[in-house]
């Protein structure tokens, strides 16, 4: 019986990526640990620190892209002009349901789910690159949602006055709360409910009413 060939470096890199984002949403950067990864990998600390060089340089890497790729999913929906505003909220609630369900997968449980939320919390000791990786998710985030409320107002489904810089605030808040929102109700449906709830009353205080 021939032994199974070693993982390939990239192959190991993104093991070790992988396995990195989850410990951090599960135990933060203060948390984490080299062993905790080398262990479940059948592999030792010294071969993360072949790869990345040590905690910092890891976790940069893993925070920053995984939020280029959180904030590329957001504007795959936020920047289709064939979606309506209702659209693009409930394009937002599901892409935070999809990173729920990865760390909730029965849909009824309060474990942490978003790296985002957890960075936040630790932002005093995460180094730089992840830092401004954080920080520049919740300014890419909150420009995604501003300029697709006024594509509504373009559209025409929203009206003049719709204050664009509140709404964006109260989406966006609700997005960045969305973590914490689900621990506090042990399910996604309090999360969903916010966000249907807030596209109902945009739409009723702000949207174009039939002729009568």
């Amino acid at each position: 019986m021939t032994a199974s060939p070693a993982p390939s470096p990239a192959t190991m890199r993104d093991r070790i990526k992988d396995l990195t984002t989850r410990l951090l949403i599960k135990n933060g950067y203060q948390g984490f640990r080299f062993r905790d990864v080398a262990a479940p990998l059948q592999s030792t600390r010294a071969n993360i620190h072949y790869y990345f060089g040590n905690k910092e340089k890891l976790v940069n890497e893993v925070v920053c892209e995984y939020m280029a790729a959180t904030i590329a999913r957001m504007a795959e929906g936020w920047n289709d002009p064939d979606k309506s505003l209702e659209d693009k909220i409930r394009w937002m609630m599901e892409s935070n349901r999809q990173r729920y369900l990865q760390s909730n997968p029965t849909g009824q449980t309060a474990h942490p789910w978003s790296l985002i939320a957890r960075m936040r919390l630790e932002r005093d000791h995460i180094g730089e690159e992840a830092r401004k990786a954080t920080l520049g998710f919740s300014e890419d985030l909150e420009r995604l949602v501003r300029n697709g409320i006024m594509a509504a107002m373009a559209k025409g489904e929203l009206r003049a006055e719709t204050p664009v810089d509140d709404v964006t605030l109260q989406l966006v808040a609700i997005a960045n709360s969305a973590d914490p929102i689900t621990q506090d109700d042990g399910s996604f449906d309090r999360l969903e409910q916010l966000y249907l709830a807030f596209a109902r009353i945009i739409a009723h205080a702000y949207g174009h009413k039939p002729a009568i």
